[in-house]
């Protein structure tokens, strides 16, 4: 009797048949070949990998950026006792010993890894001697570097791909335009025939939007949570201190809510999604990376409180809910306040020109090959760390400079028996070359350093083999390990013609992303403002419009189109602007310019500003209902008068 996909699907899940575009998918890997989906959220990307996963015997290996996704899936698929594990800083020593072995034995069927674990060279280490028999990349779009959220550490991974020799390659992504699919397909090799796009628009979901003052959006988010059938709710917020305040009024009007947000200990955090999860009318006030991949298929609300950045955002957080096909609603709160703190973090993003000048100038200042700490060089030119990777992203795709493996700066480990009897488990070389090895440590009272690079060279063995040895006495329970200090290794390829010439360019590729970012919110507010169909509007986006109307966004249900005003600019006291000269007067190593001191008034930190603990300044934050370009001209024009009255 012939065993169809049907039964292992079955079997594996205990689903009687695949959602549209699964089989395609799962096909197309079986047969040896590379693929990309394009799935709406909830669409059932994940068991495109999961399922052929038993088929192998190599593991597979996939790259999010989602914690929650990592937890739910491998919580899920422990269920069904299928042997999965996610590999992060959170693992103790036991717990990181089982994911090697697992990974090294083949009898892990599924890793689970964020895209900057590939930065760790004892990662990279143990993936290149393991059998990858596929690596699958969620959130694909972050490879693109016209997606809406370009992610440089995803851009590096086309390379490692080849170096693992990774049989074949799944892309997944909800929130692909047509030119970002074809982006993700020539980095990845993925042919155009094997990119399977399923339709986004689903019929159960109520889609409408409401325009509202800041002072009425909490009277209404309340009068809809307490008149509506009570349901599992996710209500979106921009920042983690509103997660916070509007779960707290929620709990005090005795409604079951809880924040979740990056800022939280990671165990509360965890908490609340396990509350979240368990819930049957629970209500989570989250910052936007919550719901990602949490199998929860009955949510039958979310709330934007704020206004979402993008489409692809909005559109990605609204698929959260009614994924079980029952009705569901959307509803978008949309009040014009939100708009400038959603463009202040744009603009605050974009480095100034002094700052890329000291970039260029720094990296084209080293040796033909060199190494750097990301964090040293962030706050040495004061730009954000991931401005900073996409600058030396944009140096990479330009053909000057070429990355290496990143390795950690420090090594350490604890012996947990005598070097003697260390030594005594080894024979002829091996025991020869771990005799000299421990001859080039400086002992401390309890842990002994070793400088890898320097004692590669005194020995003449590679790098490497010494990373090789540590693990090895590790994993045998002969010394405690630790590392630190991740440095990144590159090689100057072509050194610029003109450095001004590079620092303009450099510049003008990031207005041009500032410009881009800002752009996305117009098309935001533009949707907003439809007179037609919305979600025919969206599904055109991202693929084809609808043959007709909806029926069920807020255009098709009330026949005409939402009026959002944009409120007057708030008038600026000048003694903030005399305040905040004064702060510079007191910081001068990190207020130089407009720019930085700008940023602190509106809420925006920086290396500078939050090594400066400038955060806690009673300035910080002081004008964030003021656009960022008005009050950079604000500050501008007050340094020069100040410069001139002096």
């Amino acid at each position: 009797m012939t065993v169809t996909l049907e039964d292992k699907l079955n079997e594996a899940f205990g689903f009687n048949e695949f959602r549209e575009g699964q089989r395609e998918v799962v096909e197309t890997l079986l047969r040896g070949e590379s693929a990309a989906a394009v799935f709406p959220t909830g669409g059932g990307k994940s068991l495109c990998y999961q399922l052929p996963a038993l088929e192998w015997s190599g593991v597979t290996l996939v790259v999010s950026p989602l914690i929650a996704l990592m937890k739910d899936q491998i919580d899920a698929l422990a269920a069904r006792n299928i042997r999965a594990a996610r590999l992060d800083s959170s693992l103790d020593f036991e717990e990181y010993m089982e994911v090697v072995n697992g990974v090294r034995d083949g009898s892990l069927r599924l890793l689970y890894v964020s895209p900057e674990r590939f930065n760790n060279e004892r990662f990279r280490e143990l993936i290149l001697q393991a059998n990858v028999a596929l690596f699958a990349i969620d959130e694909a779009h972050c490879i693109s570097e016209w997606g809406h959220n370009f992610r440089p550490d995803y851009l590096k991974l086309a390379s490692f791909i080849k170096l693992c020799k990774a049989e074949r390659v799944l892309a997944l992504t909800a929130t692909a335009t047509p030119q970002v699919l074809d982006d993700i397909c020539n980095s990845l090799d993925i042919e155009p025939e094997n990119a399977i796009r399923t339709d986004f628009y689903r019929e159960n979901l109520t889609i409408t939007t409401t325009a509202v003052t800041a002072a009425e959006r909490d009277k209404l988010l309340l009068r809809e949570l307490k008149s509506n059938p009570p349901g599992p709710t996710i209500v979106y917020v921009t920042l983690q201190r509103t997660a916070e305040e509007v779960a707290a009024r929620l709990c005090k009007a005795g409604l079951p809510a809880k924040a979740y947000h990056a800022g939280m200990k990671s165990d509360r955090r965890a908490a609340d999604q396990d509350w979240f999860i368990d819930s049957e009318d629970g209500i989570i006030v989250a910052t936007i990376a919550f719901g990602m991949g949490i199998d929860k298929s009955n949510i039958r609300y979310v709330y934007h409180y704020n206004l979402p950045k993008t489409l692809e955002n909005y559109s990605q957080e609204i698929g959260r809910s009614g994924r079980d096909g029952e009705p569901a609603v959307c509803h978008l709160l949309a009040c014009p306040d939100d708009l400038t703190v959603v463009e202040n973090f744009v603009y605050g993003d974009t480095p100034t020109k002094r700052s890329i000048d000291k970039f260029v100038q720094a990296i084209f200042a080293n040796e033909i090959e060199f190494d750097v700490s990301m964090y040293e060089v962030a706050f040495q030119t004061d730009i954000r760390m991931l401005v900073l990777k996409t600058l030396f992203t944009y140096l990479e795709l330009d053909g000057f400079l070429e990355a290496g493996t990143p390795f950690y700066a420090n090594y350490q480990f604890k012996p947990l028996r005598p070097s003697a009897d260390i030594l005594k488990t080894f024979d002829g070389e091996p025991r020869d070359f771990l005799a000299a090895m421990f001859r080039q440590c400086k002992k401390g009272t309890t842990w002994v350093r070793i400088d890898l690079n320097q004692a590669a060279v005194n020995l003449k063995q590679p790098r490497a083999r010494l990373v090789r040895a540590l693990d090895h006495l590790s994993e045998e329970g002969l010394v405690e390990l630790k590392v630190e200090g991740v440095r990144n290794r590159y090689k100057i390829l072509n050194r610029p013609d003109s450095i001004h010439e590079l620092v303009d360019d450099l510049y003008d590729k990031s207005l041009q992303r500032e410009d881009q970012e800002v752009g996305r919110i117009q098309g935001m507010l533009e949707w907003i403002a439809l007179d037609s169909c919305q979600v025919s509007h969206l599904s055109e986006y991202f693929d084809k419009g609808l043959d007709e109307p909806c029926g069920h966004c807020s255009h098709c249900l009330t026949g005409k189109p939402v009026e959002l005003e944009r409120l007057s600019t708030p008038k600026v006291d000048k003694k903030v602007l005399t305040d905040a000269l004064a702060l510079k007067e007191r910081y001068p190593e990190v207020i130089d310019c407009a720019v930085p001191l700008a940023r602190v008034l509106v809420g925006i930190s920086s290396p500078k500003i939050t090594r400066a603990k400038l955060r806690n300044d009673h300035l910080y934050g002081k004008l964030e209902g003021v656009p960022f370009p008005e009050v950079r001209r604000l500050v501008e024009q007050a340094l020069k008068d100040a410069s001139f009255d002096t």
